[in-house]
């Protein structure tokens, strides 16, 4: 079997999650890993396991015609233009989501790819989730009947860092923006429509940055099927992560990942260990199968499993849900972009 070359471009903790997990796969070779701020540690980093090149520029990633695929883990900002980049030079495109905070943009890279037959590919990992895809699996075998609702819970353990905050896009794009994939993974179905309200019940430093830190967003779905997700910046109790889905027939529900399934039983209570603490632990080996699908797809010359439109579909859901909230009242996606240029919005 031949070996794929790869490059990871971006050296943050998810491009060596990704660098880690191509590096345990026989058939890929990972040719260099690129970051604006490499040094001396990144490239002892590289050198410790075996990557033969840690750049600072990616341009000689684009220019060398061995490399097969690239991995955009950069900041969001960069993510367009490297995926223009990397389809004139007919490179096959795995990038982090979303694609950017401008649905413009993203159509326009979504677009270049397709023109220039490469497969690009959106890092929507929890698609990967063992739980949630046997809850799909579910869905689709008819097991529950019909969709009629969908319900998402999705809530971290702690709030992110107040820079970060700044210029995340808020938390409609930044982290929501997992669970309106999820809500149309799951459904099997397109979203239609959103109504969302948030408000800022954890840290004041969320409205001084136009953001909220608590959202709750309810979906309307071409098939009929209506959605809740609700989101918070900070659940105490770890990483809460829960999906269900009722049909005509039945529901259907995935629960959070713990360390244990041991549960203590006593006069004083019932107890168990916390959730896993945070996204690293629960969806470690998602991102190892998200990977190797990738891997698979331009091996096997098949569809990516998570495609440049599911990206766009899930950014226009999130800024639906903005518009929504500064408006006031439900939003199609269909007006989206209208709304959003009349009101000053960036889409």
């Amino acid at each position: 079997m031949r070996k794929i070359s790869t490059a990871i471009i971006g050296a943050g903790r998810i491009g060596k999650i990704h660098a880690d997990n191509l590096l345990r796969m026989p058939s890929v070779e990972v040719a260099a890993v690129c970051d604006a701020f490499a040094g001396p540690e990144l490239q002892e980093w590289a050198a410790a396991r075996g990557i033969p090149h840690a750049l600072r520029d990616s341009d000689a990633v684009m220019a060398d015609p061995s490399i097969e695929a690239i991995f955009i883990c950069a900041s969001t900002n960069t993510h367009v233009p490297l995926i223009l980049q990397a389809a004139r030079a007919g490179k096959h495109i795995f990038c982090e989501k979303p694609v950017s905070m401008d649905i413009r943009r993203t159509e326009e890279a979504v677009e270049a790819a397709r023109e220039a037959g490469v497969k690009l590919q959106v890092g929507f990992n929890r698609r990967f989730d063992h739980n949630f895809k046997r809850l799909r699996e579910h869905v689709l075998a008819g097991t529950i009947g019909q969709p009629h609702i969908v319900k998402i819970t999705s809530r971290d353990p702690s709030p992110p860092h107040p820079d970060y905050v700044k210029v995340s896009g808020g938390i409609y794009m930044d982290m929501m923006i997992h669970d309106f994939d999820m809500a149309r993974y799951v459904a099997g179905s397109d979203i239609v429509e959103v109504y969302a309200q948030g408000g800022v019940l954890i840290d004041p430093v969320f409205a001084e940055c136009g953001d909220v830190d608590t959202a709750i967003v309810t979906l309307k779905f071409a098939n009929g099927a209506l959605g809740v997700i609700d989101n918070s910046r900070q659940a105490v109790y770890g990483y809460d992560q829960r999906v269900e889905v009722f049909g005509s027939k039945g529901s259907v529900a995935v629960t959070n990942d713990y360390p244990n399934t041991a549960e203590i039983s006593t006069a004083d209570g019932i107890y168990r260990d916390k959730p896993l603490h945070f996204f690293l632990e629960r969806y470690n080996g998602a991102y190892a199968e998200e990977t190797q699908l990738f891997i698979e797809s331009i091996r096997d010359d098949k569809p990516v499993p998570v495609s440049g439109s599911d990206g766009l579909q899930a950014e226009l859901a999130a800024l639906a849900a903005k518009l929504s909230q500064r408006l006031g009242r439900p939003v199609k996606l269909a007006e989206a972009l209208e709304l959003a240029a009349a009101h000053a919005i960036l889409a």
